[in-house]
């Protein structure tokens, strides 16, 4: 049974979480402040942690900064803050996904089983897609730049995936999203961005000078064909 680690210090809202998950088949735990939050990560060693930014004391933007030291954890923030600002914030710090509130249970679900079944590795296809200096071997879901190792999220490795399959194609930002979540679940195409930053620095030599991950002005990215 896959494990979800609940932050969240509205006790309402988490026991609600709580009991769709846990209806959805998940083992659960929630906590209500940072510090314990960062404790049960450390210790349970969850599978995916739903995370409030708005906490007292340790935020949400503090914690995913903490656990993206170590860990690439898959991460979904919920969020009560209307800034747009906000939420390019935790997607850059590694986030996965966010939600803001309100927000149906049932969506929240769905987003958790969406990016854990990233996490899982569901691609189809070559077992080893190489590209220039890059190799991203899928059923380990592990890749590497020059042969060493780089550390991604669920996210960044799927995201890299799209790509590094059709070099040269040119993909919207709604394509990606597309392609990361299955079905469009809402239209926050600048979170692709926050992702592909995140992705540059760490395949890029230079990340301010892109020689893997090309943006085209005006429509979306795409992977150097040479």
């Amino acid at each position: 049974m896959q494990r979800i680690l609940v932050v969240e210090d509205d006790m309402q809202i988490a026991r609600t979480l709580r009991d769709y998950l846990e209806v959805a088949g998940f083992d659960v735990t929630a906590v209500g402040e940072g510090t314990a939050a960062l404790a049960s990560a450390r210790g349970d060693k969850p599978d995916l942690i739903v995370l409030d930014l708005g906490l007292p004391g340790l935020d949400g933007l503090d914690i995913a900064r903490e656990l993206r030291r170590t860990s690439t954890v898959p991460i979904v923030m919920l969020t009560a803050r209307g800034e747009e600002a906000d939420r390019i914030v935790g997607l850059e710090l590694g986030a996965d996904d966010y939600l803001v509130k309100p927000f149906s249970p049932k969506e929240l679900v769905a987003r958790v089983r969406a990016v854990l079944r990233r996490a899982n590795g569901a691609v189809a296809g070559a077992e080893v897609l190489r590209a220039a200096d890059l190799e991203i071997d899928l059923p380990k879901m592990r890749a590497r730049v020059h042969g060493q190792p780089v550390d991604l999220t669920p996210t960044e490795f799927e995201l890299l995936t799209t790509l590094v399959r059709e070099p040269g194609r040119v993909f919207t930002r709604g394509q990606l999203l597309d392609a990361l979540r299955g079905v469009t679940l809402d239209t926050y195409e600048r979170a692709i961005d926050a992702h592909v930053k995140n992705l540059r620095k760490k395949i890029e030599p230079e990340p301010g000078r892109p020689r893997y991950v090309l943006t085209v002005h005006g429509v979306g990215y795409r992977f150097a064909d040479a």
